[in-house]
This record gives C-alpha cells, structure tokens and sequence, in this order.
C-alpha cells in the first residue's frame, strides 16, 4: 500500500476496489462463484462477479462507518474455470425442468436430467468448500461473490466445520426454506433449508427482510424451536412507519446470533428499486440507509464475522464493457459488508 493513492481513478490492471493484488498481503479472499443453474425465474446472475469487479472501481475506499477497510487488503481470486462449464452443462438441463415447474415425474430423460443436475451441485459444493477451507487455512475472510443464492453452501459449510458456537445472518426477500423446489437438492430456494437440515453445528439461523415465503415455510420457522428467527418485512414495515423501535428491534435480533457469524445476503432483501434485475424481485424490502444501519449493529454486537456471501447480483442487459445499476449498488453493499467483518476481527 505504499505507493497506493486511494483518492486516484483505478488503474486498469488494478484488483476489486481498484486495490493492488496481493494476495499473501490481503486479509480478504474473494471467492467469485459464477453459477445460477437453479434460477427459477429470471437467469444472468452468474454474470454477477465479473459486473461487481468492474463496478468496483468506482467506489470510494473511505467509509464513514468502517474508515479504510481497504487498508487490510481485499484480493479477489480466480474463478474456478470448472464452475463455468458446469454452469454450462446444469442450465441447459435444468432449463427444461424449469419449463415443466419441476413435474417430470414419468420422464425418463427429463428424471435423468435432474439428478445429473444434483450432482453436478455436489460438485460444485465441493468446489466451494474446498476453496473456503483453503482460505480458512491462511487465516483470511471468506467473502464469496455468486451467482444465485444456492452458491454459499459448501462456504457455509466449512465455516461450519471450523467454527463453534456459529450461527448465520440471513438477508433476502425469501425464507429459501423450500426443500428441494422444483425438484432440484441444490436449488436457490433451498440454500437455508439445506443449511439447517444439514449442517447441525449452524446453531441459529437470523433471518431479515423476508416477506415472500409459502405455507410450509412459515411452519417450518415457527415449529423451528428458536433455530429460526425472523424479522419479517411486514413487522419491519410497521416499525417504520411507527417511526420507532427499529434499533432496538435490530439489536434484539443480532443478540439472538452466537458468537461466531456468517453473514448470507441475497440482494434481493432490498428494495427492489436498488436491485430491478435480480433473479426475483419481491415489493417492499429493507432501503439503502436500513440495510447500513443493519450491518452497523452487528459491527458494534460484540460477534465476530468469520465469512460472509453477496449473491444474486444480475447486470441484466448491460454489455460486459457497461457497469449495470445492480452491480453498482452491489460493489457497494459489498464494501459496506467487508468493512463490517473486518471491523469485528480487530
């Protein structure tokens, strides 16, 4: 950082944030995860960690909030160029399950297309956990950049594996509580109930801004036993039209958390103003200001961040030369929530 200026334009062969790339130096990894197979609406947030990267450039590095993350240094590794083909070989698959909403039941090829599409998400689970675990290993944050929601598994996972007393804060617009949705193990929308049923050692599960969910999901939080808590966006909405409590509320929230916090944001839990091309966009969600003030209080919670996940960022129809509102506002939430994580690993 010596020969750094952070108040110049990014140089054109400059990192994420327009920073220098070291990575032996960088206390953050950044783990760019193209893939969004499971898509179920609309598809193009693999294209999500390249729009960030080039968006990235145009932040400022001072935060009011966190100072000079940047100073701790963020590196942004390479994607896996498996992941690309089997995002490839996944979505023309699962393209044609997704026609049918999932009922294939009968079909012999299209029976066979799914579970080719569940392995190929074992695979790329494997994928992720191993690059975490490597991460992990020297001694760097996680921070994983997808593609669709059901990326952050196998992060999730061996943070899980590392970590006691570990719980997850979880931002988005939908419980993703649905099991195995439109037949597929791995799909986005199950990303949070693959995380409870399966990793055991996730001791609570924080949930924020939800407010489109079905039947079974709303049982399965309230039958949870306090495993899963929510704030949902429809209590979110009465306190702010109260025009009080919603600190307090947020405090409340963060104390349910251990002590150990991975942080899963689908950028869909904002407003959909802030996001207009994500996968599926919800009315209502958190604003800009009230998603900072979320991750000010759990910088100021006492919890330590030890990996954290930005998914289901769609450039939409800009050119890959052409930085998109959503990657825009993604860079910066992005930011935001590097800061944080740093600042609670002091």
């Amino acid at each position: 950082m010596t020969h750094f200026d952070p108040n110049a334009a990014a140089l054109p062969d400059s990192g994420i944030y327009g920073l220098p790339v070291d990575f032996d130096a960088a206390e953050v990894h950044v783990l760019p995860v193209p893939f969004d197979a499971t898509a179920s609406y609309r598809k193009g947030a693999w294209r999500g960690p390249q729009a960030i990267l080039r968006a990235s450039r145009q932040v400022d590095l001072f935060d009011a909030l966190t100072g000079r993350p940047y100073e701790r240094g963020i590196a942004m590794l390479a994607s896996d160029p498996r992941v690309a083909e089997l995002n490839r070989e996944a979505s023309e698959l699962a393209d044609r399950i997704i026609e049918r909403g999932g009922a294939i039941a009968g079909e012999v090829e299209l029976e066979d297309a799914l579970r080719r599409v569940n392995a190929i998400g074992d695979e790329l689970n494997a994928i992720v956990r191993a690059a975490t675990h490597a991460i992990l290993e020297r001694g760097k944050l996680p921070a994983l950049l997808g593609g669709d929601h059901s990326t952050p598994f196998g992060a999730i996972q061996a943070c899980a594996e590392r970590f006691d007393d570990f719980g997850v804060l979880h931002f988005d617009a939908h419980a993703d509580l649905r099991v195995e949705y439109e037949g597929f193990e791995w799909s986005h929308a199950s990303i949070m109930d693959n995380v409870v049923r399966k990793l055991p050692r996730v001791r609570k599960l924080a949930q924020v801004g939800i407010r489109d969910f079905c039947e079974e999901e709303f049982e399965r939080i309230r039958n949870s036993r306090g495993r899963i808590v929510n704030v949902f966006d429809r209590e979110w909405s009465s306190l702010r039209m109260a025009g009080a409590g919603m600190r307090q509320r947020m405090r409340a929230h963060i104390a349910e958390l251990p002590a150990q916090v991975y942080v899963s944001f689908d950028i869909d839990g904002l407003d959909p103003s802030l996001c207009p091309n994500t996968g599926t966009p919800v009315p209502g969600g958190l604003s800009w200001g009230e998603a900072l003030a979320w991750l000010e209080e759990l910088a100021s919670s006492g919890r330590r961040v030890v990996g954290l996940d930005l998914n289901e960022v769609n450039p939409g129809a800009a050119s890959d030369d052409e930085d998109s509102w959503d990657a825009m506002v993604g860079a910066r939430l992005f930011y935001c929530m590097l800061g944080v994580a740093l600042a609670t690993r002091r």
